[in-house]
């Protein structure tokens, strides 16, 4: 192997990798080099290999800024044997020794959960110990929840986007039901200054929310009554409405409110206050000079900590303040519903919508440049449905960062989903192992697999989950590694089991089948609705735009779908979900009931159902790998109002033996 390709490996770049034929293909050196320089360890001669080779040794030849173990589990450390001290986050005080082991020494088990500070010799990490697994739905018998897009709901005054009032209206009638939470999609911040861009999954921060589901009404006119009733979300232009809306309600403040959101800034500190600060500063380069992408701006305010971003903010007290204050009222809103939620009796409440990554020209990448892979692209490699792989345009979080930075970024992270929710969804978790990280400017081809620490990762998320009280879904679609599933299970984290991928070419499984530690579901966003699947809207979609290949796929996928119909029907009328022969294919009303019971029977500790799929609507929220004007992505609406969404007789019926399935 050469020193390249060793210093990829040793950095945890795969060098290789197997495609969907599982032919072993090799990364270029010229990907390695990029990829390399990209993570601070410079590769373009023999002379920095080496250099980069003893940066990386001397960076792990010492003790990380935070250690992660498990409970009463010995922890090896890097260091030489000798004394140590513990101080416990109760200030209980402990010392000992490190017995000597091969590569360093050996920490004795600690008992108590939570992050404590370790000193040995001239050496200090935080020691974070968490259970063996988070929080779990053991303890609730059988739970289902609703899952919901939340821009898609609709109350009286919204004026054409769902919010966080909308969803504590939603409460009362989704625990009437019998579910005991509401799976909501992302509501991470996006950019006020350019509100023609919302897809929930590229936002701006992850830290902070989506101001513009802060609950506020806008008075009854012909435009927003149009907007209101519209079946699509006019983003654009709803969103400059809403914030005029709020401006106004920001500038005609009472002394005790301004008291009460200085109180809430003091409490958010760094976090919200960068934000903040960057909203501002968006305001004026993208909306007086059209510099989109913080990179574009002049290089003093590149920076958070620059004198140049302090002074802005000194100058323009007042924006900085105003878009603080657009957090405090979302936050007072997803409060709100969550305490609705509680209130109702729901055992979990909001599962809230983890994003794998952020746009790299946001505020969370402006904030934590040296936490995150800002020239590197996360996406997929190319597979049998896409030849040239998958370029999301999204930046995660740097493994090599995070190990130096104490998790920093990430349990900030953790914590600002878990604030206001009993649970959380994990996008793409198979990113907690290895993402495929993408060149700025290059093709998906020209990428490669990094590995992240994934056992420290799951030890932070069960350590919050536990403390937080908040269960946690990984979704875990696609080509999984080996192992990844039950490591999952281990640490108490819930997979994802879909209808459309539980089977193989012959048959559907049985759903008794189907794995406890998991959730189980109808569908997904991404995929078509039962209703849509029977109909075979999604083919319809997929030949209008082009997507299947051509008129001989088209004809095949036509032809697959009506052999998977009758597949289905039976496997579920051999469970019992289903009854008689199959309805025809332009009536999917007798097959939702049927899929929705089948797929709440699973043996997963939990089941999550579509709100799409408890209508029984036929179109998709998202088609994936199209643009917005091709198919309305993250836009459409449901049909009525978030306090009566399931006043009609056939849903009642339908929700019904959804429950009665979960408990039998």
């Amino acid at each position: 192997m050469s020193d390249l390709r060793a210093l990829a490996e040793a950095v945890g770049i795969a060098p290789r990798w197997q495609n969907y034929r599982y032919e072993w293909m090799d990364v270029s050196d010229d990907s390695l080099r990029t990829i390399l320089k990209a993570l601070g360890f410079p590769a373009g001669s023999d002379t920095e290999i080496a250099e980069s080779r003893a940066s990386l040794a001397a960076e792990r030849g010492d003790l990380s800024p935070m250690i992660t173990t498990t409970v009463d589990t010995p922890t090896h450390l890097p260091i030489e044997p000798g004394p140590y001290e513990l101080t416990l986050e109760d200030g209980t005080r402990r010392s000992g020794t490190l017995d000597a082991a091969e590569g360093g020494a050996t920490l004795p088990g600690v008992a108590e959960i939570g992050y404590h500070t370790l000193k040995a010799g001239r050496s200090q990490a935080i020691l974070a110990v968490a259970p063996h697994q988070g929080r779990t739905v053991a303890d609730m018998g059988r739970p289902w929840a609703f899952a919901v897009q939340l821009y898609a709901l609709r109350r009286k005054g919204d004026g054409g986007l769902g919010d966080f009032e909308g969803l504590r209206q939603l409460m009362a009638p989704a625990k009437r039901h019998g579910a005991d939470g509401i799976a909501i999609s992302p509501v991470h911040a996006q950019f006020s200054a350019d509100p023609d861009r919302f897809s929930p999954y590229s936002p701006s921060s992850r830290i902070n929310l989506n101001v513009l589901h802060a609950a506020i009404d806008l008075p009854s006119s012909p435009e927003n009554d149009a907007l209101e009733q519209a079946e699509l979300v006019d983003w654009g232009t709803v969103s400059r409405r809403r914030l005029a809306a709020l401006r106004a309600e920001f500038d005609a403040l009472s002394t005790e409110k301004r008291a009460a959101l200085a109180a809430f800034r003091a409490e958010s500190g760094d976090a919200l206050e960068t934000h903040a600060r960057f909203e501002a500063l968006h305001a004026v380069q993208f909306g007086q000079h059209g510099r989109w992408h913080w990179r574009t701006w002049p290089e003093e305010l590149r920076h958070p900590a620059s004198p140049d971003v302090a002074a802005f903010a000194r100058e323009n007290a007042t924006e900085v303040a105003y878009h603080a204050f657009l957090q405090w009222r979302a936050d007072q809103g997803l409060a709100a519903a969550q305490k609705a939620a509680r209130d109702e009796g729901m055992k979990i409440g909001l599962i809230a919508d983890l994003a794998v990554g952020a746009d790299s020209g946001g505020s969370h990448c402006w904030a934590r440049q040296d936490q995150i892979l800002g020239s590197l692209n996360i996406g997929a490699p190319p597979d049998l449905l896409n030849g040239r792989g998958q370029n999301w345009g999204l930046a995660a979080f740097s493994p090599t960062g995070l190990r130096q930075h104490g998790f920093g970024a990430f349990l900030e992270m953790l914590r600002a989903a878990m604030k206001h929710s009993g649970g959380v969804r994990i996008d793409h978790a198979l990113g907690l192992r290895r993402l495929w990280v993408i060149p700025d400017g290059h093709d998906s081809k020209d990428g490669a697999y990094l590995a992240f620490p994934q056992d420290d990762l799951l030890r932070l998320i069960a350590l919050e989950s536990h403390r937080n009280r908040a269960i946690v879904v990984g979704e875990d679609l696609g080509t999984i590694p080996a192992g990844f599933q039950d490591e999952m299970a281990q640490s108490g984290v819930l997979g994802m089991r879909v209808l459309w991928f539980e089977r193989n070419l012959q048959s559907f499984w049985q759903p008794r089948g189907w794995s406890n530690a998991a959730a189980a579901m109808t569908s997904t966003h991404d995929l078509p609705t039962l209703a849509g699947w029977w109909l075979g809207r999604d083919l319809e979609w997929r030949a209008k735009l082009d997507l299947a290949g051509g008129p001989a796929n088209e004809a095949q996928d036509g032809h697959d779908r009506f052999r998977d119909r009758f597949m289905l029907w039976e496997a579920m009328s051999l469970s019992g979900a289903a009854e008689g022969p199959p309805p025809p294919n332009d009536q999917p009303g007798p097959f939702v009931d049927a899929a929705t019971r089948y797929v709440a029977a699973a043996a997963c500790d939990l089941a999550l159902l579509p709100i799409e799929d408890a209508l029984g609507l036929a179109e998709q929220p998202n088609l994936p790998g199209t643009m917005s004007e091709q198919h309305p992505n993250w836009q459409r609406r449901l049909p009525g109002s978030a306090d009566k969404l399931f006043d009609a007789p056939e849903v009642v019926a339908r929700l019904a033996g959804v429950g009665e399935a979960r408990r039998t």
